[in-house]
């Protein structure tokens, strides 16, 4: 998502009778759980019912989700859907990895198919072409709308292109992320005294509600380990934990090949700054038509759940079983680094078609966009050096 607006209470929406039926459907069966539970559900169980319930979530249930404008139906808007610039940007350090003797790409989530035909078409003018591009992809949805894409930029590519539901064994090649690690599922923990509770959904008579529970020994554990880095944080201190993030960052690294490299590209903080006091919030939020909203347990199904990424557990994750960090920077001086300005100068002689192009870099570099919320991360199984981090490598504050 573009520089995130200051949160609202649910933004109103006209919506479809189809869409609010699905959204009563997903609700029932919250509710259903729920009770088979006890009566108590952990946060990250809703919130993994609402986000990838089959044929209910809201990344599963077939309505548009990415997109410029909030009238064509979508909620938010990535950096690939923004400006070409981007993916050719990225194709640079892809190239490197491609060229130590990586031979796929695999991509998680992939959203509309604009970061892959991008990609491929840059990758295609460095003559570095994959032997296969992978997809991820769980939603029917976003696989037609994908396989659309690359028919209609990119037909001579894709057939290097294939879809997978599952992980591969073996990685050997680059894993691309883009706004992936923020719609994992995240733990709600709550500072309670010397200890933590965890967060979770009820039901009420109203409706669904957050009702707090005893930590569990792990998830204690783990919060513990996420605020190691904070001297101290005060009763009532709400925040989010990661254990899908770890899961998925040590299942991925332990799969990939000498020869691979993993770019993980999203909003977040190291845990210095991710735990910080003055962040008693934490940083969960829903999105909808391009605006934000705190009222994180409305019409499940029909927004976005996200978290922002606690960038120190992707590094931890990685070192757990044998990978480390090569690189950790801001959007902006990765995307400087690879070389982006020179890529817009191309383009000055048209400026019908340049204007665009520089208002999307502004988005995309500027301090008050996206350009240091998001950040990048290389993780790799040997020490390497990739385009991308020559300005700037903050990895000593992971």
């Amino acid at each position: 998502m573009t520089a995130q607006p200051a949160p609202s209470a649910t933004p109103e929406v006209d919506d479809s009778p189809a869409a609010r039926a699905t959204s009563a459907r997903l609700g029932a069966l919250i509710e259903q759980e729920i009770d088979a539970a006890g009566g108590w559900l952990p946060f990250s169980r809703f919130m993994g019912l609402a986000l990838y319930a089959p044929g209910l979530g809201y990344y599963s249930a077939g309505a548009a989700k990415v997109g410029r404008h909030p009238s064509g139906g979508s909620d938010f808007v990535t950096a690939p859907e923004l400006t070409p610039l981007f993916a050719q940007a990225l194709a640079r350090p892809v190239a490197e990895v491609l060229a130590d003797g990586g031979t796929t790409i695999l991509e998680l989530g992939g959203g509309s198919g604009r970061l892959a035909c991008d990609l491929l078409l840059a990758l295609e003018e460095l003559d570095a072409l994959p032997a296969r591009y992978l997809l991820l992809e769980v939603s029917a949805d976003f696989r037609e709308r994908q396989a659309a894409t690359l028919a209609r930029l990119a037909p001579h590519l894709a057939d290097r292109v294939a879809w997978l539901d599952t992980l591969p064994e073996r990685i050997d090649g680059v894993v691309l992320g883009n706004e992936v690690l923020d719609a994992l599922p995240v733990e709600l923990v709550v500072r309670d005294g010397s200890g933590w509770l965890t967060r979770g959904v009820a039901r009420h008579a109203a409706g669904l509600r957050f009702a707090d529970r005893p930590s569990t020994t792990q998830i204690a554990r783990l919060a513990d380990d996420s605020v190691r880095a904070v001297a101290q944080l005060p009763d009532g201190y709400l925040t989010e934990v990661h254990p899908a993030v770890r899961g998925l960052v040590a299942t991925l690294v332990s799969r990939m090949s000498n020869a691979s490299a993993m770019l993980m590209i999203d909003y977040g903080f190291p845990a210095s700054e991710y735990y910080h006091p003055q962040r008693a919030g934490g940083t969960l939020m829903a999105h909808r038509r391009h605006r934000s909203s705190l009222d994180i347990l409305a019409v499940p199904g029909l927004q976005d759940l996200t978290s922002h990424v606690d960038f120190s557990a992707v590094a931890d994750a990685a070192a757990d079983v044998g990978g480390a960090v090569i690189g950790y920077t801001s959007q902006a001086s990765f995307l400087i680094d690879c070389g982006i300005a020179g890529l817009l100068r191309g383009d000055a002689a048209d400026p019908a078609g340049w204007a665009p192009q520089a208002a999307a870099l502004q988005i995309l570099l500027s301090e008050a966009e996206m350009g240091e919320l998001f950040k990048v991360i290389a993780i790799a199984r040997r020490p390497r050096n990739l385009t991308g981090f020559g300005r700037t490598n903050r990895v000593d504050s992971l």
